[in-house]
């Protein structure tokens, strides 16, 4: 094996690939706006109020 090929299978940390993705624009908006932070609060509240009434089966 030459050393090109060599230096390509090895696995580099701390590179940019490492890292999360950066979010979009509108992902951004998503989480910055409090109408649509509000109805997910809601959805959310309303899946844990069923398995606190209804159980966990």
């Amino acid at each position: 094996m030459d050393h090109k090929a060599h230096l390509r299978r090895i696995t580099r940390g701390y590179t940019d690939f490492s890292y999360a993705a950066i979010p979009t624009p509108f992902t951004r908006f998503m989480r910055k706006c409090m109408i649509y932070q509000a109805w997910r609060w809601l959805v959310l509240n309303i899946k844990i109020l069923r398995i606190v009434a209804f159980g966990h089966s």
